[in-house]
């Protein structure tokens, strides 16, 4: 009896919190609306407000580098105030706002402001709601928590795209009737996080308010995270943003009303790849799957710049999803294991500013390489410094295994 007894409360145990559930729900929701628009905004702002691919770069570079400056504040002051979840309710109460500024936008430098906006909510949310996770999960688990999400995350960011192409072909490719009925999922995503996620107690850290970034503090979080925010930064500057990917589909002749069908790809293998592979590194090598990631997206990369017809295009997508898969959740499981827990939601706001940096250098890199020479040279760009990635990576020896 008493086995029994203890077999029944480690299975239970094993199981994860519902408020981590509840997070992936938030994810799914503000995805859903997020993608919604995102799925048809480089289109929208190429053919309907005129605007240069160079233009599109700048946008969604200025754009997912602010969210990366915000993380760094929101996970510190996470970690000063010890509630998480207060600033996560902010964020997405910040996006489900700016939602409606697409909607009126009349040209590209209001679309910028929205798209700032938009992302200084995720900014203010991304670092607590990450670090969260890594407070509720069990320690042997963080990989299925942090896949969990992310999978959820992905459906959201699927079923978007598709909810847009629906609406596209059902209202004569009305982009901004699209754009107002996203403010929808959003809201919901801001009443589950409200009402279903609650946080663990966690003690303040009693200082001075001050500015984050001290050398004695960034010194603290040591030597393995460092290693990891080194990856994580060469992997993003070989992977410039997904509205390349958008673009490099109507290049090849993809309607406007299907356009989203390039986010639906990419996002169903994302999702489905996310949870298992973050099951696998819970239990393998996390060094081997990274590479692998690493090699996957080189394989996409030259699908992408060879690709003579939309098939072999949405080919290379489903292998961007793939390594997005193997390698997004996983890193965020490193930065949560390598980083002291009391500094946790430092630790990711560090990781995101120097990542968002990075994507803002390799989205204004492939707008140019696109405007200049043409789309495959973007995409040869891309392997190549992958390939530069992956040499590295290689270069670091063997990793502690986790």
């Amino acid at each position: 009896m008493n086995d029994e007894v203890e077999k029944a409360a480690a299975a239970a145990r094993q199981k994860l919190p519902r408020s981590i559930w509840a997070l992936g729900f938030v994810s799914l929701f503000m995805d859903i609306s997020s993608e919604m628009i995102h799925a048809l905004l480089p289109v929208f702002l190429v053919t309907v407000l005129g605007a240069s691919t160079v233009t599109v770069g700048i946008i969604e570079g200025i754009g997912e580098a602010t969210a990366s400056i915000s993380k760094l504040f929101s996970g510190w002051l996470s970690d000063r105030l010890g509630a998480r979840k207060a600033l996560t309710v902010i964020g997405y109460g910040l996006g489900a706002l700016s939602k409606p500024l697409f909607a009126v936008a009349p040209t590209a430098t209001w679309i910028l402001f929205a798209r700032f906006s938009d992302r200084v909510g995720k900014g203010i949310r991304g670092a607590p709601r990450d670090a969260l996770v890594g407070d509720l999960a069990p320690p042997g688990l963080r990989g299925a928590a942090y896949g969990l999400r992310q999978s959820l995350d992905t459906v959201g960011a699927f079923a978007g795209p598709l909810l847009a192409m629906a609406l596209m072909a059902s209202f004569a490719d009305d982009f901004r009737l699209v754009f107002w009925l996203a403010v929808i999922p959003a809201a919901i995503a801001v009443a589950i996080l409200v009402i279903g996620v609650r946080e663990p107690a966690r003690h303040r850290q009693e200082r001075a308010p001050r500015f984050p970034l001290r050398r004695k503090e960034l010194g603290a979080l040591g030597g393995l995270f460092w290693g990891v925010v080194a990856v994580g930064t060469v992997l993003t500057l070989a992977r410039f943003s997904e509205a390349f990917l958008i673009l490099r589909a109507e290049d090849k002749g993809l309607p406007l009303a299907l356009i989203p069908m390039v986010l639906i790809v990419m996002s169903v293998v994302y999702a489905a790849s996310a949870y298992p592979f973050g099951a696998l590194s819970d239990k393998a090598d996390k060094r081997i799957i990274l590479l692998g990631g690493f090699g996957v997206l080189i394989v996409s990369d030259m699908v992408l710049a060879v690709a003579a017809d939309l098939w072999t295009v949405m080919a290379g997508v489903a292998l961007w999803g793939l390594h997005m898969g193997m390698t997004q959740g996983l890193l965020a499981t490193l930065v949560a294991e390598t980083a002291p827990a009391p500094s946790r939601g430092s630790a990711f706001g560090v990781y995101h500013l120097v990542t968002g940096i990075a994507l803002l250098a390799a989205s204004l890199v492939a707008g140019i390489l696109w405007e200049w020479i043409g789309p495959s040279a973007t995409f040869v760009g891309g392997a190549a410094f992958t390939a530069i990635g992956l040499a590295g990576m290689l270069a670091l020896g063997q990793w502690r295994k986790r």
